[in-house]
């Protein structure tokens, strides 16, 4: 206040002065606008008079022609006596019913003035604005039966004139117009008193705001027909030119007498004044500023020192010596619910001590008073306000004054009631977690990467391995990495690692023990240990029973496979039986023949080799056909080789043709070219696309299908699934009548068979196989519209199956 009160009240003084400029200046002029307005209304009104005066002489005159009282001569001799008393009419004209002039008297001023004027019919160029003025007015009249005056128009570019049409209306009919031409610079030299003419410039305006006469001057005068209406000088009052009207208005011009403000010398005076009351201000201002510079410091470091306090959520609190609370921030007085009035000034007992805890809490004060609190703090009881209690951390430190002495203590409190509620939760959940895990039948271990130590084994472990780390290295299959050998892969931010760092920490392993004589399913996985080092984690789980049960389950599912075969080779021993008789028959007459050719002693030499080629190519075929069935039939451990496809179907054609041809079954084959090779076990292929064949063939035959429907088609090709990726397609397709419904929904289950001596083992047997090797099986029936026409089975290998990739180990 003291650097802007002076300074405020200079700017008033000067606001006044300036103010009070502009409130005179003001007042002249509403003034002065209040007088033009006048003037401007006068002279508007005595030309309208003077205007209506001339209109009722013009009227008798045109009573006059109509009632034939007046001649022509007679006419121009009242015309001549009208415009001698009345100079602003220049004219005076009587047109006929047709527009044609029957009489007319023009001012000699107008003739000197104008040496060209023509008739109202003129075609002159320069008549063509009167032309239009006049036809307009004169039909105007002719509508209306009234006097009309027209837009005002210039002669010759010189003179600015208008007409008043006075219609001749003889017994009703329409006879035409007595006519009277004004001078607008006459007629506003007439009209405007001296006056008025004296103080104020009168000027007449047509509709595009263009200057056709004014009392400015004479000069402005004599060229006001060329004169574009310029900017008023001063204040304007503009009134419609009635009764002429046409868009012309009458403008009154006003100027102001007075000196503006910024010539005038009071003004520069306490301008002057205020400048130098100004400088001595800013003088002082320099001085303050200093002293406002060190106070904000000063308030600002209060201020931020008060909100530091103000934003804890550590409640503080200040006593003197004697035990008197000398301050509370808001976080203390939030966490008791009690007012800053309510607590500051207190002596013990203090209302936020809990009643059944008076004792303990004067006890605890009386040590924090004498400065023997501990410097972890000391926990106590606090009560709210509204009565609920809540658990609290207190840490006492001396409060010093800025000479060094010791005024008192300061105190500062914390709520634990979550803090200790979570910690409660915390133990339990780890006493939960210790007893779920020493309860598993799972052994659990966790082994430091760094340092090799066991860091955590549960009762399942020490039970089996003891204490030892070496148990847990064995069943992971090789010591962790060390962090050295993973820093590029180990993340800085969590200490874990970002990559799989061996092969062990993917996927689970089956090892088997001769000291425990066990097998264990060890999973490997890493893990951030409680203190941040980063460790593995191990769970090894007894598989032993169900090892040996999937040693059962597939030496069941090798004789059952076997089994299957043998059922089959059975079905079509009739087949075999048949394709062997062929070539031992032709061994049989080989042999008679030579014999008989022997003993008549007409066998040469050349016969004889021949015959016995013969007879040794059926003995081969025969034998083919024998270690064919035995190679199928014959017990031996699955295998899984790589296997081309082509193979295996040339192989399975060869022995499915005995059964296709015994039943009349003709067979198409098709295998693509350059197929990937196969990691199969082909016998079982084979067992699957015989078992596929041998059942379509029977489908057919018991069906007893025409001759043209007897067919099978069997096709390989590559395909690619979104689920498998590329595998090859084994598809066998017959003719037949299809399946049934209800067929089609049991059609791998065990056990089930649509034939009378079936075992319903073939196609529960071939789903097995396909699966077995990552592969699918499937059936369809094929329609023509709504009829069944064949069905169709298809199995899909994936390309370079190698089978079970988890190899189980053994350990020692």
């Amino acid at each position: 206040m003291a650097t802007l009160g002076p300074l405020l009240s200079v700017l008033l003084f000067l606001a006044a002065i300036v103010a009070a400029f502009w409130y005179l200046r003001t007042e002249e002029r509403d003034r002065e606008v209040e007088s033009v307005k006048r003037d401007a209304e006068l002279v508007q009104q005595q030309i309208r008079l003077r205007l209506i005066d001339h209109q009722e002489q013009i009227v008798l005159l045109a009573r006059d022609l109509v009632t034939r009282t007046i001649d022509r001569e007679q006419l121009v001799g009242q015309a001549e006596s009208l415009m001698r008393n009345r100079p602003e009419i220049v004219s005076l004209t009587w047109l006929g019913q047709q527009r044609q002039v029957v009489a007319r008297y023009v001012s000699p001023d107008l003739v000197a003035a104008m040496p060209r004027l023509g008739t109202p019919d003129s075609t002159d160029s320069h008549d063509a604005p009167r032309l239009n003025a006049t036809l307009a007015a004169f039909s105007d009249a002719s509508t209306l039966r009234l006097p009309v005056y027209s837009r005002p128009f210039p002669h010759e570019n010189r003179l600015i004139v208008f007409q008043v049409h006075v219609p001749l209306i003889d017994h009703g009919n329409f006879a035409g117009t007595l006519m009277a031409e004004y001078s607008i610079d006459k007629l506003l030299r007439s009209g405007v008193p001296p006056e008025v003419s004296k103080r104020r410039v009168i000027s007449l305006l047509n509709a595009e705001g263009e200057v056709m006469a004014t009392t400015f001057s004479a000069a402005s005068a004599a060229s006001a027909v060329s004169r574009q209406h310029r900017p008023s000088p001063g204040l304007t009052y503009n009134v419609p030119f009635a009764p002429v009207d046409h868009g012309v208005t009458l403008r009154g011009e006003g100027h102001l007498t007075s000196v503006g403000l910024v010539g005038n010398t009071l003004f520069w005076m306490v301008l002057a004044l205020s400048a130098l009351t100004l400088w001595m201000l800013f003088g002082t201002w320099r001085h303050m500023r200093r002293r406002l510079q060190i106070q904000g410091a000063l308030v600002q470091e209060t201020n931020f020192r008060r909100a530091m306090e103000n934003s804890m959520l550590t409640g503080m609190r200040a006593m003197d010596k004697d035990g008197r609370i000398t301050y509370v921030n808001p976080a203390f007085c939030a966490m008791t619910g009690f007012t800053e009035a309510e607590l500051i000034g207190r002596l013990p007992p203090f209302p936020h001590w809990p009643p059944e805890r008076m004792e303990e809490s004067s006890r605890l004060l009386q040590q924090e008073l004498a400065g023997r609190s501990p410097a972890g703090g000391i926990e106590v009881r606090v009560q709210r306000k509204d009565g609920t209690q809540f658990d609290a951390r207190m840490y006492v430190s001396p409060l010093i004054d800025p000479r060094g002495h010791q005024t008192g203590w300061m105190t500062s409190m914390t709520n634990i009631t979550e803090a200790k509620r979570i910690r409660d939760q915390l133990t339990a959940s780890h006493e939960r977690f210790t007893t779920v895990l020493e309860g598993l039948d799972a052994a659990v271990s966790v082994l430091s990467v760094q340092t090799g130590e066991l860091l955590f084994a549960n009762r399942t472990y020490r039970l089996w391995f003891g204490g030892d780390a070496h148990w847990h290295t064995l069943l992971a299959g090789r010591p962790p990495k060390s962090v050295d050998e993973l820093s590029d892969a180990v993340d800085g931010m969590g200490g874990l690692p970002t990559a799989e760092m061996d092969d062990s920490s993917a996927d689970a392993r089956e090892v088997f023990s001769d000291v425990q004589q066990k097998w264990f399913d060890a999973r490997p996985r890493y893990l951030q240990w409680t203190d941040g080092r980063l460790a593995q984690m191990l769970i090894a789980t007894d598989i032993t029973a169900r090892r040996r049960m999937e040693e059962q389950t597939a030496h069941q599912i090798e004789r059952a496979q076997a089994t299957s075969r043998l059922v089959t080779m059975g079905e079509m021993a009739s087949s075999v039986a048949h394709e062997l008789n062929q070539p031992l028959a032709a061994i049989n007459n080989y042999c008679s023949g030579m014999l008989t050719r022997q003993r008549a002693g007409t066998l040469r030499d050349e016969d004889l080799v021949s015959a016995l080629e013969k007879t040794a190519k059926q003995a081969q075929r025969a034998g083919q056909i024998i270690h064919r069935i035995r190679q199928f039939v014959k017990r031996s451990e699955p295998q899984r080789q790589p296997t081309r496809a082509a193979d295996i179907v040339d192989d399975t054609l060869e022995l499915a043709g005995l059964e296709l041809r015994r039943r009349n079954v003709a067979i198409h084959s098709y295998v693509a070219q350059r197929l990937p090779v196969l990691q199969v076990d082909p016998i079982l292929i084979e067992q699957v696309l015989l078992n596929l064949l041998k059942n379509a063939a029977e489908a057919i035959d018991n069906a007893q299908m025409p001759p043209k429907r007897r067919t099978i088609e069997l096709r390989v090709v590559p395909r690619h699934t979104p689920e498998m990726g590329g595998v090859i397609e084994f598809s066998v397709t017959d003719a037949g009548p299809g399946l049934k419904e209800d067929v089609s929904q049991r059609l791998y289950e065990a056990f089930f068979s649509t034939k009378a001596d079936g075992m319903g083992i073939g196609l529960s047997l071939c789903r097995s196989i396909i699966e077995s090797h990552q592969g699918r099986i499937k059936a369809e029936n094929l329609y023509n519209a709504e009829s069944i026409t064949g069905c169709r089975f298809s199995f899909m290998l994936p390309v370079g199956t190698a089978g079970d990739s988890s190899k189980p180990s053994e350990t020692h």
